[in-house]
């Protein structure tokens, strides 16, 4: 039975909501924001997969590190979203997942780098 890894999971449910946010911004005609919200929240999880099968450790840090700046990307652009109001919609949900999410991964890159 495969160990269940909390970020993998988090990051590929973040990206399925990520996903359907982007087609109702996009039925909205809001094509711009929605797009790089699409691709940064989307890459998260591509980025721990990527680290999950990271072939050092070096190579995992690295990963990690990214789909952290993948993560504080896509807080930047739904909170963008949320002040900007150019769609009306709630975005508390998004944030709060994402915030949870940059968590997680401070907390991953930090561990990683005091165990070079």
């Amino acid at each position: 039975m495969p160990k269940e890894n909390i970020i993998l999971e988090k990051s590929f449910n973040f990206s399925i909501k990520i996903i359907k946010l982007y087609t109702f911004l996009k039925d909205h005609n809001e094509y711009v924001i929605s797009k790089q919200l699409l691709r940064s929240g989307t890459s998260i999880g591509a980025n721990a997969e990527e680290a999950d099968a990271g072939q050092t450790h070096k190579d995992f840090t690295a990963k990690m590190s990214i789909a952290s700046k993948e993560a504080r990307e896509t807080r930047y652009w739904l909170r963008l979203l949320q002040k900007s109001q150019l769609v009306k919609h709630d975005y508390k949900e998004y944030l709060d997942d994402v915030e949870e999410i940059v968590r997680i991964l401070t907390a991953i890159v930090k561990t990683s780098q005091q165990g070079k």
